[in-house]
């Protein structure tokens, strides 16, 4: 995975409660074997007409947030089933932090084993950056080291997260990749049974 540290970038406000994993990536994308591709199905049934042609008003059509890397939603994101495909479609659409008051909590954990930092905000301050975003480009950058979320006006806010979880963010690593961490001590252990035997 990608290490995250700090990440400055555009907000994209999505004005709605109670996203659920199924509008994030729906059943029917789900058939793909490998992680990457799911970008382009994001959010499909509200960036697209039946027709394929995009939904001028959805705010992933609005090419002010093309290369936004910043997600920022409102309570209950993520709920539903407990599909992995969410985060990948959020990842490999180029989403590297989403932003919400509160998440499902097998969504969360799932952002961040596949490299998404989940930031929980009070309602109040979403509510700000999303109305800021709509009436601007509003930039924000993200210190993860720090846990702050610092916007272009200065307002600054602060987060809180797991230190486990930091720490797997902030060097990039997955499960797997910690398992690596401890190899010495494993082939240690395999040679005493091999010894043993």
């Amino acid at each position: 995975m990608k290490p995250i540290n700090k990440i400055s970038s555009v907000l994209t406000p999505l004005e709605r409660k109670n996203v659920d994993t199924d509008q994030i990536i729906s059943k029917e994308f789900l058939k793909r074997i490998e992680r990457t591709g799911f970008g382009k199905y994001l959010f499909y049934h509200w960036r697209f007409h039946a027709d394929g042609t995009p939904i001028e008003d959805f705010v992933l059509n609005d090419p002010r947030f093309n290369d936004s890397e910043i997600l920022v939603a409102q309570e209950n994101f993520g709920c539903g089933s407990s599909r992995e495909h969410a985060p990948w479609a959020i990842l490999d659409y180029g989403f590297r932090v989403v932003i919400a008051p509160s998440y499902a909590d097998i969504f969360y954990n799932n952002c961040v084993k596949n490299g998404i930092l989940p930031i929980r905000l009070k309602d109040q301050e979403v509510n700000d950056l999303i109305d800021k975003g709509q009436r601007q480009e509003f930039k924000l950058e993200i210190n993860l080291e720090d846990q702050t979320v610092t916007g272009q006006d200065g307002t600054r806010y602060e987060f809180d997260i797991d230190p486990y979880w930091k720490e797997m963010l902030l060097k990039g690593w997955d499960e797997i990749a910690l398992t690596f961490q401890y190899d010495s001590y494993i082939a240690a252990y395999e040679e005493k049974q091999r010894q043993a035997n």
